[in-house]
This record gives C-alpha cells, sequence and structure tokens, in this order.
C-alpha cells in the first residue's frame, strides 16, 4: 500500500459516511412530511364534519322556525 492509497481511503469512508448520513437525514424527513401531510389530512376531515354538523344544526334551526 503506498502513502497515496490512505489518504483517498480515509477521503472515501468519511465521504461514505456523509452520505450514509444524508440518506438517513432524507428518510427522517420525508417521514416527517408524511406525518405532518397525515396529521393535515385529519384535521381537515374533522373541520369538513364539524361544518356539516353545523349546517345540519342551522337547516333544523330554521325549519322549525318557519
Amino acid at each position: 500500500m503506498t502513502t497515496k492509497q490512505l489518504p483517498n481511503r480515509s477521503i472515501q469512508m468519511n465521504l461514505m459516511h456523509e452520505d450514509v448520513a444524508r440518506a438517513h437525514m432524507r428518510a427522517r424527513l420525508d417521514e416527517a412530511r408524511r406525518h405532518r401531510r397525515g396529521n393535515q389530512l385529519a384535521r381537515a376531515q374533522r373541520l369538513s364534519r364539524r361544518a356539516q354538523r353545523n349546517a345540519m344544526q342551522a337547516r333544523l334551526a330554521l325549519a322549525r322556525a318557519l
């Protein structure tokens, strides 16, 4: 093994570790985005059901008033 190979190998190992760290971070960010989207969808569905319920109550109140 020559002296030129050792630094190159060391640099390659550092680059590999950086790539693995980037991939891990990207996976965690993607997971967080999916989780956030799921929460937003659930919240939108709750708000939609609440709006439908309120609209039905308003229609019933109007029908009773007539």
